[in-house]
């Protein structure tokens, strides 16, 4: 099973136009829209939080060494 084409992608907006009508897909849309900002925003967040508290642990526990293959490079 391979990516989505082009005729599938147009079979697919068909039928999502049958089902919800031209009026209420611009609002849906918008609905789908909103909801991938907040799912990247709160990624976001996530890997934020994630980073600050793998370079907190670096900074309070300075003999703990990088997991083998991490390594830093630092020149």
């Amino acid at each position: 099973m391979g990516p989505i084409g082009m005729p599938e992608m147009v079979m697919i907006f068909i039928i999502i136009l049958l089902l919800f009508g031209a009026k209420k897909l611009p609002e849906l849309a918008r609905g789908v829209g909103k909801s991938m900002g907040e799912f990247k925003k709160a990624r976001d967040d996530f890997e934020r939080e994630i980073t600050q508290a793998e370079t907190e642990v670096k900074t309070k526990s300075p003999d703990i060494k990088e997991p083998a293959g991490k390594e830093s490079r630092e020149s």
